[in-house]
């Protein structure tokens, strides 16, 4: 019979030492010698005062745990089947903790009738000897079908289970009976003690004792179930009074033994007790399945987060990170080639127009002072002025071009200042030292003079037609031509000729000189605006070989890098595909290994109903 579950039990070994888990593979082990064990070890638990010695002694039919207001229960009491009534207190080394794998345990007898004081503590225990129980033999016809009863101390000693003693320990119970009187309903505690227990046990049993003490004990059994029904505890409840069953035994009374509830009691007993070797088995090995699964799978779920979580921050995205990085880089080297061909545009735009304003300044100082002043008399004093003006000109047009490249020059560096270092090139542009040796020379004009020749000769025109016409004129009166009044007209008209001369000339020698200047103005702006376009080509081409290498040598990092990750993220991908496909492979099996369990736990009625592993 045991063959089935003793080889998936032996299965779920191998995978615990696949899994280099040599704690669950122990635990596994200690399983099997428990379930290969003949014998029934039922643990009585409970907290404290509600009545789990009464119930030992009222199953057996005989005073073996003490109870009453006598010496508190301190060490666990084992109960077991022998031909002569005994009792010793049995020392198991601190650093064993394991008598079932072959440590040496020591034991002191105890007469028995100090049972009482042993279960107290006080009586064949040593002082820091590690963990320690009281073994009592009895010549009982149940326990001597294979039934081992074990009463604990209380609530706290099942909360410290396997880590006290090791009879004490609900992982090497078959049956766990919890005990719980009839005065209340279960307690929280309680409930929560249960929901432990069933994570690990198939067969749990819930006892209600003291029946005898409340006439509504069967509504609080009701409610009890509706407790057990709605936390999704599968235990069975049984109400059960141990003084009705020990009141019957001495008077032999049936139905009073039959009213104590103990008959349904010691039948679930025995069923579990011929069941252990099949169907108390098939379900002991599906939860230990269930248990191993559930802490062999978390690890492996975690790698799996953990690897989807390092593949966010791992070599894939420092791939992404890189592939960005050439995106950008190519975004870059579009950006800054723009900026500079639209700085080098409005450079020229703007540097033509500064210098095409200072000279249409001078020009109307010039125009200004000419329409008043004499070419002859000024000539000099203006060329002195004019050419430091087109020189002041010149230097302040060029500055401006020299602060406008650097201007421009830093805005392209704008475009690289992600990459976080100094991308300003070597600047050289400045404003020429020989500037005024630059200007072309002013030549000075042709400027006609009024001589004295030809002030005589204007006057003499402008004479005789004064003296000719008031002479005419005056002849008509009785008086000769040449007289002294058509004289005088005649020097008056001579005069003004000449005055008249004068001005005409002087202003053709200052429209002369206005066109003259205008013409060196204009050949002025041509040289310079010629001087700066050169200077403005040859820093943009400066810009654009430096941008250009740096954007070369920024790109070939790039690549470097982005090569370097692609490696890492090839290896990487293919390291962590390899352990994905070995973790799916392990949870596969896992799971094939549950479902083997299970199946093995429903090919019968087992005891309890069991879920999917969490």
């Amino acid at each position: 019979m045991a063959g089935i579950w003793l080889d998936v039990l032996d299965g779920i070994a191998r995978t615990c030492r696949e899994h280099g888990r040599g704690d669950l593979l122990q635990a596994v082990r200690d399983k099997r010698v428990q379930l290969l064990d003949p014998t029934l070890r039922v643990l009585v638990v409970g907290e404290p005062n509600q009545g789990k010695s009464q119930l030992v002694n009222a199953i057996l039919n005989a005073p073996v745990c003490p109870v009453g207001d006598g010496p508190t229960t301190v060490l666990p009491t084992v109960v077991r089947h022998d031909e002569v009534a005994s009792a010793a207190v049995v020392h198991t080394p601190p650093a064993a903790g394991r008598p079932a794998a072959g440590v040496t345990v020591e034991r002191t007898a105890v007469p028995v009738d100090r049972i009482a004081a042993a279960v107290a503590g006080t009586l064949g225990r040593r002082p820091g000897g590690g963990p320690a129980h009281v073994e009592i033999g009895l010549p009982r016809a149940l326990l001597g079908a294979g039934l081992v009863l074990v009463d604990t101390t209380g609530s706290d000693e099942v909360a410290a289970i396997g880590g006290g003693a090791p009879v004490a320990a609900v992982g090497r119970a078959d049956t766990v009976l919890l005990v719980s009187d009839s005065t209340r309903e279960l307690s929280v505690a309680e409930i929560n003690m249960l929901l432990h227990v069933t994570r690990s046990h198939p067969n749990v049993v819930v006892v209600q004792t003291k029946t005898d003490l409340v006439p509504g004990w069967r509504a609080v059994a009701e409610r009890n179930r509706r407790h057990l029904a709605e936390a999704g505890v599968p235990a069975a409840l049984i109400p059960v009074s141990s003084a009705l069953r020990l009141r019957a035994a001495v008077t032999d009374d049936r139905e009073l033994n039959a009213e104590s509830g103990f008959p349904v009691l010691i039948a679930r007993l025995q069923r579990d007790l011929a069941g252990k070797a099949d169907t108390l088995a098939r379900a002991s090995v599906a939860l230990t399945a269930r248990t191993v699964v559930e802490q062999l799978a978390a690890p492996l779920r975690a790698e799996l987060e953990r690897q989807e979580e390092e593949q966010q921050s791992g070599p894939i995205s420092q791939l992404h990170a890189a592939q960005r990085e050439v995106d950008e880089l190519r975004r870059c080297s579009t950006r800054w080639q723009n900026t500079l061909n639209d700085e080098m545009a409005d450079l020229l735009s703007d540097i033509e127009y500064d210098l095409r304003d200072r000279t249409r300044q001078i020009l109307r100082m010039v125009d200004e002072a000419f329409d008043t002043a004499d070419p002859l008399v000024a000539w000099d004093t203006f060329q002195e002025w004019l050419e430091r003006s087109l020189v002041e000109a010149a230097e302040a047009n060029h500055e401006w071009l020299v602060q406008r490249c650097d201007w421009a020059a830093r805005r392209v560096a704008a475009n690289f200042a992600r990459y976080g270092y100094d991308v300003l090139p070597p600047w050289s542009v400045t404003v020429p030292e020989d500037l005024d040796n630059r200007l072309p020379e002013i030549e000075r004009p042709n400027i006609d003079r009024f001589t004295a020749s030809q002030k005589v000769i204007t006057g003499m025109k402008g004479s005789y037609g004064g003296l000719l016409m008031f002479g005419l004129a005056l002849t008509l009166a009785g008086m000769p031509m040449i007289n002294p009044v058509s004289i005088g007209a005649g020097a008056l008209f001579g005069g003004k000729s000449i005055r008249d001369e004068s001005r005409q000339m002087l202003r053709r020698r200052q429209s002369t000189v206005k066109t003259a200047i205008q013409r060196h103005v204009d050949d002025f702006f041509v040289r310079m605006n010629k001087d700066c376009r050169d200077t403005v080509r040859q820093v943009q081409r400066m810009l654009r070989d430096h941008y250009t290498a740096l954007t070369e040598e920024l790109q070939e990092s790039i690549v470097r890098s982005f090569r370097t990750a692609k490696q890492a993220a090839d290896t990487d991908a293919a390291v962590r595909d390899q352990r994905q496909r070995e973790i799916r492979l392990r949870m596969t099996r896992l799971a094939a290994l549950y479902d083997q369990a299970q199946q093995l736990a429903a090919a019968r009625s087992a005891p309890a109903r069991l879920g999917p592993p969490a």
